[in-house]
């Protein structure tokens, strides 16, 4: 971390863990009797405690949204770009909380965690969390940091499935919903890249039906099957040409199936690097959390009727080149909303970065932010 990164971030961030004793009944019907969530804040809660924002993370994140562990570190959190001072989610403004979802592999409990029960790790044995499990957790720690309530919760892609269910089962604690390259329900075919990214892992020789920890191994090569899928989905065509085009590593062609073409260099890269921080599990149990979400299926499929019950604002975002959670699936929000007249905006940002365009920055996309977040 250079000096000129200083400036531009929050600087230099703590990890935070809360432990709870009070029993979470899960939508599978497990209880689990205790867990831990880590969270990361930045910024000041002021007096009356009515400046914080929950940021709410996607598949492969975990809570260290902004700022760096160290002064050696090369990367900051995620969403370095959008938090900090003077920035989108500015933190001379707001108190910005970030937790590590429940099933994570960033330091709540999750399938790395010991089983109480059998003082091993839960690996497989850990059970199946939704987004509305993760609602009611993150509202337990709001309990416990005593807020009240939010003035905003926002989060791209699973994170934005996250700040529409907090607008369902906490109508009142949420002032602003912040809904980014997000959809109200899984299309089939994104059902599909998931199954095909678990088999990938589950397929795997090391696997060992989850138990991999037991034997000190991982199950690399599928997970880095998988990642290598879900990546090439969250880009655009567009963008891998502009980025990469055909070029190859070398001149002329090797007339074989190792590394030729600069795309394969770049997934190969994204899978090591991937594997290194990620917990196969946990990636089984994010992917399934996705395809579960579906908060209007308890009301007849009537998304309008579901969302009726809401009593926040909505910013709700997509991206123009994001094929897998594409502009018409934010537009299935927005209409619902409308149809039920709540208070809503809505933007289709021109991006030809695809899904991942959410962690980008880029300016129109930020502005929009900046604008929507300064009339709180």
């Amino acid at each position: 971390m250079n000096t000129n990164q200083t400036e531009k971030s929050i600087g230099i961030v703590n990890p935070k863990t809360l432990g709870f004793d009070q029993p979470l009944l899960l939508d599978s019907g497990v209880t689990l009797e205790s867990y831990e969530i880590c969270y990361e804040t930045y910024g000041t809660l002021n007096q009356d405690k009515t400046n914080a924002i929950l940021i709410c993370h996607a598949l492969s994140g975990d809570h260290h949204a902004a700022g760096y562990y160290d002064l050696k570190d090369k990367k900051p959190g995620w969403w370095d770009n959008c938090i900090g001072p003077g920035k989108p989610v500015d933190t001379n403004k707001f108190f910005v909380v970030c937790p590590n979802n429940l099933g994570g592999c960033g330091g709540s409990t999750g399938p790395l965690s010991a089983n109480p029960l059998s003082g091993r790790s839960y690996g497989p044995d850990f059970p199946i969390v939704t987004v509305r499990d993760w609602v009611e957790s993150q509202a337990r720690l709001a309990d416990k940091l005593e807020i009240e309530s939010w003035a905003a919760v926002m989060g791209g892609s699973l994170g934005g499935m996250q700040a529409l269910q907090w607008t369902i089962d906490y109508p009142k604690r949420i002032h602003n919903a912040i809904v980014i390259a997000a959809a109200p329900k899984l299309s089939t075919q994104n059902i599909a890249f998931n199954e095909i990214s678990r088999q990938a892992i589950m397929a795997d020789k090391n696997f060992h039906e989850g138990r991999y920890t037991e034997y000190n191994i991982v199950p690399s090569h599928g997970l880095k099957l998988a990642r290598m899928i879900g990546h090439v989905t969250y880009l655009s065509d567009g963008g891998l040409h502009a980025r990469f085009g055909r070029d190859r590593l070398e001149n002329n062609a090797r007339f074989g199936f190792n590394v030729e073409f600069e795309i394969e260099s770049y997934l190969r890269y994204q899978a090591e690097s991937f594997v290194e921080r990620f917990d196969a599990n946990t990636y089984l149990l994010m992917t399934r959390s996705l395809d579960y979400f579906d908060p209007a299926q308890n009301n007849n499929n009537d998304l309008t009727l579901t969302l009726a019950q809401t009593s926040a604002k909505f910013l709700v975002i997509s991206f123009s080149s994001d094929w897998r959670f594409a502009p018409s699936r934010s537009q299935e929000i927005v209409r619902a909303l409308t149809d039920c007249e709540k208070d809503v905006t809505y933007s289709e940002i021109k991006s030809e970065f695809g899904h991942d365009s959410f962690l980008l920055p880029i300016p129109d996309y930020h502005r929009l932010l900046h604008a929507y977040l300064g009339k709180i």
